[in-house]
């Protein structure tokens, strides 16, 4: 599978509404191959992504009826609360990058070389420092605290700019200009919520989003 990532005319806002004109231009991906390991519920995912000279923006729209957010440290585990990732592996450098963000805004990443797996963890990895993603940006609609769990319908946003220079200092990436091509896949996770599931963008063989050569194209327009 491949998505076009378009390069913003406007500098994209990542705080705007999903079908804010400056996001027009953009593809929109669904986050809907689902695992049966989930249960029988799955909520509406989108996604869009877009680029210019500084760096990639990334916007998600999710319909869901069960959303919990209850950590708050950087690095902390947010696959267990409504959580929203973007795994990207650049064309230049070894290994790959998760950027795992729960619905309120926390994040953890991590560059992983090899996503083996061992009794603590993966084979070759680090969680990555503060001062690497502070010119990171993320905007979220919901408080950021969501606990207990709020039941009904609800609307959220998630927003994330993630600059080149990140890329650049953890793989050696230059900045992609037309035709460059990246791996990625894009996830919907919410493991300790009252209807665990797992989505993502790319079909998967196993409940694994640690698959670097299952990853989809993303092609830079």
């Amino acid at each position: 599978m491949s998505y076009v990532v378009k390069r913003a005319q406007v500098k994209p806002d990542i705080s705007a509404p999903f079908d804010a004109p400056c996001w027009a231009e953009a593809e929109i991906m669904k986050i809907d191959n689902c695992f049966v390991e989930g249960s029988n519920y799955n909520p509406e995912v989108k996604f869009k992504l877009m680029y210019d000279g500084d760096g990639l923006y990334g916007l998600y729209e999710v319909h869901d009826n069960y959303v919990r957010c209850a950590h708050t440290e950087f690095q902390s585990g947010v696959c267990s609360d409504s959580c929203l990732e973007f795994f990207v592996r650049p064309s230049a450098g070894v290994g790959y990058q998760n950027f795992e963000i729960n619905a309120s805004g926390t994040m953890l990443c991590m560059h992983i070389t090899n996503p083996g797996r061992t009794a603590e963890g993966f084979i070759e990895y680090r969680f990555l420092e503060k001062e690497e993603v502070k010119d990171m940006k993320i905007f979220h609609t919901l408080p950021d605290v969501v606990e207990p769990e709020q039941q009904g319908l609800c609307t959220y946003r998630l927003g994330w700019f993630i600059p080149f220079s990140l890329f650049k200092h953890l793989n050696g990436a230059p900045v992609p200009t037309a035709g460059t091509v990246w791996r990625a896949n894009v996830y919907k996770c919410g493991d300790k919520t009252s209807h665990p599931h797992w989505q993502s963008w790319v079909p998967l063989r196993a409940v694994n989003f640690h698959v670097p050569d299952e990853f989809g194209k993303i092609v830079f327009g």
